[in-house]
């Protein structure tokens, strides 16, 4: 098991490193084959589409401490029983999603406003069919990936997300050559959707074995999870808002160019959420076993985890973030995108920048999950969403994507950086002053760093992609030095030194 844990977390890494050389290469080549006009709008389409996740009721999130109740009493045909009703509720749930798409499907011009072309309606209509379908089908392979991840088979998983972003492009690439467009990106979308969903029920029912009872449909259990799970549907509804109503609301006021230079910018924001969650994900099993068990420290093993995981997280985001910071503008304009999309520059940092701290801090998210405290998440981030709706709407007339963003980042800042802050440590009972002071250690490895990175921006301008590069590597290298001498423990240094010394054997 533990070495399934290994071997999940460096295939998460090396999925999400890969995922990010392939949006550096291809989706600037999907941006210049689209136009500003057309990325816009498969922007603004998936944006919306994506409200329809919100089917699931929150419900994929509840399996796991679920699951693990049972575990820890061996109750096999208890475990039997939760997967079949829960088979049972996400196949309605995608057909109830399925059926609410296609009627959204005729009513474009009431959707996306008058800002539209006839032409772009027509379009938006066709993407909206094929990712009311991909959408659709995510919901029973969102339940496969919960009872696979459940059993902490971390290498599969990992191993299938690593195929998918590898055909990704090398599927819709080769279509977008010869014309076809946006309509060809999400119907490969949906294709890899289809044959993971495949490989997944394949994989479950003959390797793993799983068996499903539905008989028996104990309706007081789905009572407690239907209870459980409705602060993380309201979670949902409120992800759903902060990260895809600023596109909905630019959409309406502004066009499919002002949701294409923050499309950019989200981007850059999502790859970075990525890389903080392939790390936490595969420790969900790991924090539910520590609740089930309910020992007397059990806030204090909580507190460890938090911290072990939220510094290595720190190790590799504070690389990106500060890294971004540094090189990110040229990098927009002149590599990922083009002039036109400069302020995308201004809305990834405000995007990323605020949601630093929750982003080292999201196994805390799995812990109030597994004791079932995470309703007050809820209600703090239901209000943050609303703050944002009512901020973002005129700053998005008045600054475009810029003022979007703004508002997005005065909602994290509140919510994130302070109020859950608080309630880790008063209402769930961890050390948070524990946690925060061993990340003020680790940051003493970013002053010399800062600095050199304060120089590039004052005294160097890039005129050529090698010497870009150059000053990338360079970079790194001094971050990385810097961080083993003066922030990094002996753990966290074991970490690199062990894998490179059984390389070494190996090679002997």
């Amino acid at each position: 098991m533990k070495n399934q844990l290994k071997a999940g977390v460096i295939l998460s890494y090396i999925s999400t490193g890969l995922n990010m050389l392939i949006q550096l290469f291809y989706t600037p080549v999907m941006i210049r084959l689209l136009g500003q006009s057309e990325y816009g709008l498969y922007t603004l389409v998936g944006s919306v589409v994506s409200y329809l996740s919100l089917f699931s009721l929150g419900f994929t999130g509840a399996y796991l401490r679920f699951y693990s109740q049972r575990k820890a009493k061996n109750d096999i045909d208890g475990i039997a029983q939760l997967n079949g009703m829960f088979l049972t509720l996400f196949l309605a749930m995608s057909v109830m999603a399925f059926l609410c798409g296609m009627v959204l499907v005729q009513f474009p011009r009431q959707l996306f406003g008058a800002n539209l072309t006839e032409s772009e309606l027509s379009t938006a209509q066709i993407l909206m069919a094929i990712l009311v379908v991909n959408i659709a089908l995510t919901f029973p392979s969102g339940l496969l990936d919960s009872i696979v991840s459940a059993r902490e088979k971390f290498l599969f998983q990992r191993i299938v997300t690593l195929v998918g972003v590898l055909c990704n492009p090398l599927l819709a690439l080769p279509l977008l050559l010869m014309g076809f467009g946006s309509v060809a990106v999400v119907s490969v979308t949906t294709f890899i959707t289809i044959l993971k969903l495949v490989v997944n029920v394949f994989y479950c029912l003959k390797i793993l074995h799983i068996q499903f009872f539905f008989r028996g449909f104990d309706f007081h259990i789905l009572k407690e999870i239907a209870e459980f799970s409705f602060f993380l549907f309201l979670n949902m509804i409120i992800d759903q808002i902060n990260w895809s109503v600023d596109k909905f609301i630019l959409g309406r006021v502004s066009g499919t160019s002002a949701v294409a230079v923050y499309g950019v910018g989200a981007q850059i924001n999502s790859l970075v959420i990525t890389f903080s969650t392939a790390i936490s994900s595969v420790f969900a099993p790991r924090v539910n076993c520590i609740a089930a068990e309910n020992s007397e420290n059990r806030n204090q093993k909580f507190t460890e985890l938090l911290t072990r995981v939220g510094r290595v997280q720190y190790l590799i985001l504070m690389l990106i973030l500060s890294g971004f910071v540094v090189f990110g503008k040229f990098f927009i304009t002149d590599i990922y995108a083009t002039q036109e999309y400069a302020q995308a520059y201004p809305v990834a940092l405000l995007l990323v920048v605020p949601a630093f701290i929750p982003l080292i801090q999201n196994l805390g998210i799995e812990i109030q999950r597994s004791v079932n405290k995470h309703k007050i998440r809820s209600l703090v981030y239901f209000m943050m969403a609303l703050l944002n709706v009512f901020i973002s709407i005129p700053l998005a007339k008045k600054f475009g994507p810029i003022g979007s963003a703004l508002g997005t980042a005065i909602g994290l800042i509140i919510a994130n950086g302070i109020v859950m802050n608080i309630y880790y440590q008063k209402g769930i009972g961890m050390d948070m002053r524990y946690f925060w002071r061993s990340i003020v250690s680790l940051s003493k490895g970013m002053i010399i760093p800062t600095l050199f990175g304060c120089w590039i921006m004052r005294s160097i301008t890039f005129d050529n992609y090698i010497f870009y590069l150059a000053m990338i590597i360079l970079y790194s290298a001094i971050y990385g030095l810097s961080m083993w001498f003066l922030g990094m423990n002996n753990e966290e240094k074991a970490l690199v030194i062990q894998p490179i010394q059984k390389l070494i054997r190996r090679g002997r």
